[in-house]
């Protein structure tokens, strides 16, 4: 089992930037895909993009492609989202989630297929 916590969020104007983290704690960190949902008040949560166990795959949703990157540390135990040029409707608690994979280059983008989810970490975008 793996326990993840995200960090990072917080209040921005648009066209700002955040890095969001998200720290793995419990086993081998490197054998779990990860993955950043969003979810905005009063919707479903929703992928913005995952990364494969070897850092080597990254696919984004087509809302944040090219604004967003996502990386990972497995020395660290930690992924991060990198969000630039932030618009209002990126507003959302962010969450990771991990799965435990077998082969080092896949990646998941439905909120289905991951084992474990942190508790979320709140970015606000004013206008």
């Amino acid at each position: 089992q793996v326990q993840l916590a995200e960090s990072g969020g917080g209040l921005v104007q648009a066209g700002g930037s955040l890095r969001l983290s998200c720290a793995a704690s419990g086993r081998t960190f490197s054998r779990y895909a990860m993955g950043w949902f969003r979810q905005a008040p009063g919707k479903e949560r929703e992928f913005v993009g995952a990364i494969s166990w070897s850092g080597a795959g990254t696919y984004y949703a087509d809302s944040v492609k090219g604004r967003f990157t996502i990386s990972r540390d497995n020395a660290e135990n930690t992924a991060y989202l990198q969000m630039n040029n932030l618009r209002p409707e990126d507003t959302a608690v962010y969450y990771c989630g991990a799965k435990e994979v077998r082969y080092s280059t896949s990646i998941y983008t439905s909120l289905r297929d991951y084992d474990y989810w942190g508790r979320g970490t709140q970015v606000t975008v004013s206008s």
